[in-house]
């Protein structure tokens, strides 16, 4: 039987590349002559770079940029021929904020890491997003690239408090004659009832009551930098950096669509008998744009069944069907919740090893 493992990271235990190799050790056990297509995937958020690096090779470019509170950070750039791309939550990842209050943390890493791509020749920017830390509509990396303003544009959302005046023009002229992709799942606003302060910053650690005043921050500076343009799908992904992006021209795309096209995911599909994907939390936000939706999706094309192992399953077979997967198991079942979570490893081997023997035939 040919499978193909496809699953996201496990977050906060397992990277993409860990978890596939985990289902695969598994599954060995119980159906060792079966042939495995192991390939991690990602959206846009943390591991983009490594699983996109992996499958297309060429270059990761090393550099150190400021993190979210400008304490500096390592960050990579994966470049194949013209293209480059970039992890945004390796400059201002939720990870980096560590004291940092949330409301003062800059994206000035991002932009100082467009701006080395471009210098590198770079042509094409892909920029993923997610899982960041910061709030501020993407001033910083605005500023990074070169736009001016009669505030602090790199104070984070804390900083745009009264601004008047914002000159993108420097900035568009370091992006000028490049593409511009940002890869992203997340469709909100900048402001308003669905925009990135009011879903997004409690989990960033912005205070209950603090949310209206932020929201209004990010109002001004939508105010002067582009009213239009913060109502866009997207302009409210991490946290405004998609703001900031479309500002320059960026176009928008699904982070699993741009790794998906990088791993040949339809075509190693298509040669598969059963795939099988994966995350931390089946739940009802993985139909958002997120990695088991998005190779579901695909193997429905080729007409192929899939299933998906996770950390905790949190849906029913009808609405799981739904997505497209046909079955998900659940680590925490299989070998309760201590263990899933301090042998991860090993528990998605044994959790693998009890689906082979259901799949496999």
């Amino acid at each position: 039987m040919r499978v193909l493992i496809a699953p996201d990271k496990f977050a906060g235990t397992l990277t993409a590349v860990q978890a596939a190799e985990a289902i695969a050790q598994g599954w060995r056990r119980r159906a060792p002559d079966d042939e495995l297509d192991l390939c991690p995937m990602a959206d846009g958020g943390p591991g983009f770079v490594d699983v996109i690096h992996s499958a297309l090779g060429g270059e990761l470019q090393a550099l150190t940029v400021p993190g979210p509170g400008h304490t500096s950070v390592p960050a990579a750039i994966a470049r194949s021929g013209q293209s480059a791309y970039i992890e945004s939550a390796q400059a201002c990842g939720l990870h980096l904020l560590g004291d940092t209050d949330p409301e003062q943390a800059t994206t000035y890493g991002v932009g100082a890491m467009i701006g080395a791509a471009i210098k590198a020749g770079a042509r094409r920017v892909v920029v993923g997003l997610g899982g960041s830390g910061t709030n501020d509509g993407g001033a910083g990396l605005l500023a990074a690239l070169g736009a001016t303003s009669d505030v602090e544009l790199t104070g984070g959302a804390a900083g745009l408090a009264g601004i008047t005046h914002l000159d993108l023009a420097p900035a568009r002229r370091t992006v000028e004659g490049i593409e511009l992709v940002v890869a992203s799942d997340v469709d909100n606003p900048l402001t308003g009832l669905f925009g990135a302060t009011k879903t997004f910053g409690p989990q960033k650690g912005i205070a209950e009551e603090r949310l209206p005043a932020v929201d209004g921050l990010l109002e001004e500076f939508a105010a002067v930098a582009g009213r239009r343009t913060a109502l866009d799908k997207g302009a409210g992904a991490a946290g405004g950096l998609g703001f900031a992006l479309l500002l320059l021209g960026a176009t928008r795309v699904p982070g699993i669509d741009v790794v998906a096209t990088a791993v040949d995911l339809r075509d190693r599909a298509e040669r598969a008998d059963l795939v099988v994907t994966g995350e931390g939390a089946f739940d009802f936000s993985s139909r958002s744009g997120k990695v088991p939706y998005g190779v579901a999706a695909v193997a429905a094309e080729s007409l192929r069944p899939c299933v998906a192992l996770a950390g905790q399953v949190l849906v029913g077979s009808r609405e799981m069907r739904t997505m497209g997967v046909e079955a998900a198991y659940s680590i925490v079942d299989q070998v309760g919740r201590e263990r899933a979570f301090a042998e991860p490893a090993a528990g998605l081997a044994e959790l693998a090893e009890r689906v082979a023997r259901n799949w496999s035939t």
